[in-house]
């Protein structure tokens, strides 16, 4: 039997309207979606079960997006009322990040949180996790979901796992040398602070046993300058993966083709629309990622606007998965971007071309809003020994060039900048 994630198109749509059809089925005790879907016209769910035989009548349905959630948090205290189960069935509690407003509580049933589990099995496989891999999560757990499913999906499938909250990032490095942990999982930005510290307690990151590094909870991944950096620094190669703790998760680079994403659409449906109109955009262009989860079925989201950028790849990938695959993975964010002096730009391009000169430790970029504009002011922390004026005319270049802009830009002492555990806070507006 073909895994999941291995499943032929016909098949894969066979799969999502049946699921889609079960989950419509269960939202007669859910007071979200009753409400919101009778004030679309909606008030049968058993009719809108048989409209959803056809998965293009999805898109007749309204959008959600983070805001109505907190909204619907607001008012009904203190998880909301998007629960399909009685509270006492629910053994799971999550935070979103709150990086972009104020944190949901999430609640899971013993049910999502092993279909959960079940699809962070397929992230392995589809990454190349062998079954001898051995895994290595070097930050502290809390109720940010962060890694807590992968932790527990790996050891489900059968792989020794190893913890590092509460210890020192030099402490994290040793448990993975000394126990041959051959699969990191982490953020890009702690992938990059573990180079750091590497080299300043003389830990061969290239002589080691990581092979694998699985990243996740912010755009770093796909940005080829940090990637690199992270891939020549480790010695290993690094694997992509996208989710949110209200959804799960739900893509993942494969071997075959770096630097984008196959969607698992076996857990959920992905549409990728206009911003403005809803509507599908055309194959091949950016739009927004609208998610609709099959499998979270405690707390469901239809039709839920991620705020992430996609494009579609159209060219059949060379691992022969049938899955859909988002072209250079998550582009960037539809609330992020910024006017600087009349140019759209987003902070995952910022990253990229910052990371991509030479002798950059760390940076903060600040933006200050100056009439209609934004104005960029740069921070780089240099390498110890770099000589820092050559990394800040090296940035004012790159800066220029690619955007066709001036920023201010300025060398801070070593060890100045801030370094972070989970996400980083790099973009600060003023």
């Amino acid at each position: 039997m073909a895994f999941p994630e291995d499943r032929p198109r016909t098949e894969l749509s066979e799969v999502q309207q049946r699921r889609l059809q079960n989950l419509v089925s269960g939202l007669g005790g859910n007071q979200f979606w009753k409400t919101r879907l009778a004030e679309a016209g909606w008030r049968d769910l058993a009719q809108l079960g048989k409209r959803l035989e056809d998965l293009s009548f999805l898109a007749e349905l309204p959008t959600c997006g983070k805001q109505d959630l907190v909204a619907d948090q607001d008012r009904n205290p203190p998880y909301g009322s998007n629960l399909s189960e009685p509270l006492e069935r629910y053994t799971r509690l999550h935070r979103t990040s709150g990086t972009t407003g104020r944190p949901l509580r999430w609640l899971d049933t013993a049910a999502a949180w092993s279909n959960i589990l079940e699809a962070w099995a397929q992230i392995f496989r589809v990454a190349g996790v062998v079954q001898t891999d051995r895994f290595a999560f070097p930050f502290s757990f809390g109720p940010f979901i962060g890694f807590w499913a992968a932790f527990e999906g790996a050891a489900a499938a059968g792989h020794l796992c190893l913890p590092g909250g509460g210890l020192s990032s030099a402490a994290r490095l040793r448990m993975i040398e000394d126990n041959h942990a051959t699969v990191v999982c982490c953020t890009p930005t702690y992938a990059l602070r573990l180079i750091e510290v590497a080299g300043e307690e003389g830990f061969d990151l290239r002589g080691g046993p990581v092979r694998l590094l699985i990243v996740a909870g912010e755009p770093g991944g796909s940005v080829p300058g940090v990637r690199e950096s992270i891939q020549a620094a480790w010695g290993a190669r690094v694997v992509d993966h996208w989710g949110m703790t209200e959804l799960g998760p739900l893509a993942v680079e494969c071997e075959s083709s770096p630097g984008g994403m196959h969607v698992l659409e076996t857990e959920c449906i992905a549409e990728i629309v206009a911003q403005e109109t809803f509507k599908p955009v055309p194959v091949g262009e950016q739009g927004e990622l609208v998610i609709t989860t099959l499998r979270r079925i405690g707390s469901p989201v239809l039709r839920y606007r991620t705020g992430d950028l996609v494009a579609v790849d159209p060219e059949p990938c060379g691992c022969g998965r049938a899955l859909l695959r988002l072209k250079g993975g998550i582009l960037g964010r539809g609330d992020d971007m910024l006017t600087i002096r009349g140019n759209n730009v987003f902070p995952s391009s910022i990253e990229a071309v910052i990371r991509g000169v030479s002798g950059v430790a760390e940076f903060r970029v600040v933006t200050r809003r100056e009439g209609a504009m934004d104005q960029l002011q740069v921070d780089v922390e240099p390498l110890q020994g770099v000589d820092a004026s050559e990394v800040v005319s090296g940035v004012v270049a790159a800066i220029r060039q690619t955007f066709n802009f001036g920023a201010a830009v300025d060398a801070v002492a070593p060890g100045e900048l801030p370094r972070f555990e989970m996400k980083g806070r790099r973009f600060v507006r003023e």
